[in-house]
C-alpha cells in the first residue's frame, strides 16, 4: 500500500502535468435543520467529529490530494467558521471566504464565486464524509472530455435520493428524483462531489437561488453539454441527521475508514488526550476517545464506540455506552447514556437515563432521576 507521502507526490505530479493549481469549493452555508438540535448554535460544518470540527476533516482530506486552495461558500453563522480557521495557514491551506445573503442554492452559491474560478475545480457539499479518490476522478473527467463529472455512490434504498442514470461509458442520461421502487433503474446516487469546468458557470443565472440537482444538471442535459457520472464504492455518508452523525463516529472508531485519532493510546482502542484525571476504578472499553482535561469518576464505565469531548465531568458510577458527548458537559452520579448524542455545556442530574436515539442540544439541563425515552430531542 502506498504511503500518504507517495499518494500526495503522485497527485502533485498529475496536477503539475496539467499545469493546474486545483481549487475546491465547499458549500457550508446550510442551516443544518435536519441535525437540530445540534445545529441551533453550531453550523453543520462545525459539529465535532472525533472532537474536531467536521470541516477540519474535510480540509485534511483535500490536503491529502494536494488541494490546498479552498473557497468556502458561507451563509449561516459564518463568523463561527471564519474565527476558527482564519486564513487557513494554521491548517496548511489557503482559505477564501465568500458570504451569500440571501441563500443562493448549491449552484447559485458557486456562481457567486465565479471571479475566483478560472480553471477546472472541485465542488463539495458541506455535509458529506468520504474517502473518494479525487485524483482518479479527475483522470476520468479529463479522459471523457466532461464538462461536469458527478461522483456517484451506491445505496441500498435509492427511493429517498435522487438517482443518476448513466450509459455504459458513464455519460449521464437522466436524473430521477426519489423514484418509486419499480422506477429505480439504478441504485447510484449523486454523492455531492463534482468536478466542474468554469465555462459551465455561464449556464447559471446570477443572483438567483439555483441548485445543481434540480436546476443546472437537467439544464445541461437539455442543452447537450457532456455530463458524466464517476462511480465509486468509496466510503460515503451524509451526516445531515443525528442518526448518520452517530453512525459516522461508530464507523470511524471501528476502523471502517482509515483515520488517525487524537491523544495518546492508553489501552486497546483507547485514546486519551492530555490533562485527564481518570479514576483507577473507572472501566474503559475501546474504541473510545477522551478529550483534554476530562474527569472520570470511580466505577464509571465508558464503552465504545464512544467519544467524550474536552472538559467533561463524568460522575461516579456513570455508564456511557456507544454515545457521543460534546465538550464541557457534566454528568452527575449514576447517569446512563446509551447510543445517544449529547451536545456541549449539558448538565444531567444523578441517576438519570438517556436512552438510544436521544439528542440533547447545547446547555440542556436534565434533573435527577429522569428517564428520557428513545428518540427524545431537547
Amino acid at each position: 500500500m502506498l504511503s500518504n507521502e507517495q499518494i500526495v507526490e503522485d497527485v502533485l505530479e498529475y496536477w503539475w502535468e496539467k499545469g493546474e493549481d486545483v481549487k475546491a469549493v465547499i458549500l457550508v452555508g446550510g442551516e443544518g435543520t435536519r441535525l437540530r438540535p445540534l445545529t441551533f448554535n453550531t453550523p453543520k460544518s462545525m459539529v465535532p467529529i472525533l472532537n474536531r470540527p467536521f470541516l477540519e476533516h474535510m480540509i485534511e482530506y483535500l490536503k491529502g490530494h494536494a488541494i490546498n486552495d479552498i473557497i468556502l461558500a458561507l451563509c449561516y453563522r459564518p463568523d463561527h467558521i471564519q474565527r476558527y480557521f482564519g486564513d487557513g495557514s494554521k491548517f496548511g491551506v489557503k482559505l477564501t471566504y465568500v458570504v451569500e445573503d440571501p441563500p443562493l442554492g448549491t449552484a447559485g452559491a458557486v456562481k457567486n464565486l465565479e471571479e475566483h474560478l478560472d480553471e477546472t475545480f472541485f465542488v463539495f457539499n458541506g455535509d458529506i464524509f468520504t474517502d473518494l479518490d479525487l485524483t482518479a476522478m479527475m483522470k476520468f473527467h479529463r479522459g471523457e472530455g466532461s464538462k461536469v463529472s458527478i461522483a456517484l455512490t451506491p445505496v441500498e434504498d435509492p427511493t429517498t435520493y435522487g438517482v443518476v442514470e448513466t450509459n455504459a461509458e458513464g455519460k449521464v442520461k437522466r436524473f430521477i428524483e426519489k423514484p418509486s421502487p419499480d422506477a429505480a433503474t439504478t441504485n447510484m446516487i449523486n454523492a455531492g462531489a463534482y468536478i466542474v469546468e468554469p465555462d459551465v458557470l455561464s449556464h447559471i443565472p446570477k443572483g438567483l437561488n439555483f441548485t445543481f440537482e434540480r436546476g443546472l444538471f437537467p439544464l445541461l442535459l437539455e442543452r447537450g453539454v457532456p455530463v458524466y457520472g464517476y462511480q465509486s464504492d468509496a466510503y460515503w455518508i451524509d451526516i445531515g441527521t443525528p442518526e448518520s452523525y452517530l453512525k459516522l463516529h461508530h464507523d470511524l472508531l471501528m476502523g471502517r475508514v482509515a483515520k488517525g485519532f487524537p491523544g495518546e493510546r492508553a489501552g486497546e482502542g483507547i485514546w486519551v488526550e492530555e490533562g485527564c484525571d481518570i479514576h483507577p476504578q473507572a472501566e474503559l472499553k475501546g474504541p473510545i476517545i477522551i478529550g483534554r482535561n476530562c474527569v472520570i469518576g470511580s466505577r464509571a464505565q465508558v464503552k465504545g464506540p464512544s467519544v467524550i469531548g474536552q472538559g467533561c465531568r463524568i460522575g461516579k458510577g456513570c455508564l456511557i455506552d456507544e454515545a457521543i458527548v460534546w465538550q464541557n458537559t457534566c454528568l452527575g452520579q449514576g447517569v446512563s447514556l446509551r447510543r445517544c448524542v449529547v451536545a456541549e455545556n449539558v448538565f444531567i442530574g444523578d441517576r438519570s437515563r438517556v436512552m438510544e436515539g436521544c439528542v440533547l442540544g447545547d446547555n440542556v439541563v436534565v434533573g435527577p432521576d429522569e428517564k428520557l425515552t428513545r428518540g427524545t430531542k431537547l
